[in-house]
Formats: structure tokens, C-alpha cells, sequence
């Protein structure tokens, strides 16, 4: 049976991309969007709730990311879940899961990025063979 790993996210960047370089040299972009859920309690009060995404992107797409997610940026994103195991020194085990993005568009004023001389659509670029 075939089984079905994706995700799309619209939300606000919480701070600027961390981009590092690969001992392969390939760049990895790593940052986190908030999400809000809207809801109505039982006695009929509305509330929201925040909920924040570790993301990472690789290659052409941390590029992008690199000179264009910053904080409070909107964004779209597409991508999959991969969940690291993180082990500590004295062999403390913690789990951390990502958001892997195979396409990120940029939806806030095109003004903001004319600037820079950007595409607000990177969905031409492939992240599947990055990670």
C-alpha cells in the first residue's frame, strides 16, 4: 500500500534563515514558521493557538532562502516531514522533526523583493535528491 508524506504550511517567518555549507559543499537553509489555529471553546469564546515548524531546505532553494526569508516574512511551503534523532552527550536521545521543502513561494508584496531582483515562485526548484 502506498503511503503519503506532505505538508503545506502558510505562515510567518520567526527569524532570518541560518545557512550553513555541507562537508559535500551543498548549503542548507534552516529557519521556523508560526502557524495560527483558530477555534471556539466550549462556553463560545474564540482563541488561537500558535504552532511553530522547524524548516530546512537544501541546495538552490537555501539559496533563495538565504537572501529572502527573514523574519515576518510570509510564506507557502511544500515539503515533507523527516523526523532526526539527536543524541547527546552522555547518550540522551531527543527527536527533532523538520519540515524538508521541495517548494517555497513568497507571498508578501512583490515590492518587497523587487529590491533584490526576485521571482516570488521557486517552484521550478527540485529538493528531492538533497536530503
Amino acid at each position: 500500500m502506498r503511503t503519503v508524506n506532505k505538508v503545506i504550511l502558510i505562515g510567518n517567518v520567526t527569524r532570518d534563515a541560518l545557512v550553513k555549507e555541507t562537508e559535500w559543499g551543498k548549503k542548507i537553509a534552516m529557519f521556523s514558521l508560526a502557524t495560527n489555529r483558530y477555534y471556539k471553546t466550549l462556553d463560545g469564546q474564540n482563541k488561537s493557538e500558535v504552532e511553530f515548524h522547524n524548516c530546512v531546505a537544501w541546495g538552490p532553494l537555501a539559496e533563495k532562502a538565504e537572501q529572502f526569508v527573514t523574519k515576518g516574512k510570509l510564506i507557502y511551503i511544500e515539503g515533507r516531514l523527516k523526523t532526526r534523532v539527536i543524541e547527546k552527550d552522555g547518550g540522551d536521545k531527543f527527536y527533532k522533526t523538520e519540515i524538508v521543502i521541495g517548494n517555497m513561494i513568497f507571498l508578501n508584496k512583490k515590492s518587497d523583493f523587487e529590491d533584490a531582483g526576485a521571482s516570488d515562485d521557486f517552484s521550478d526548484l527540485d529538493n528531492d535528491d538533497m536530503f
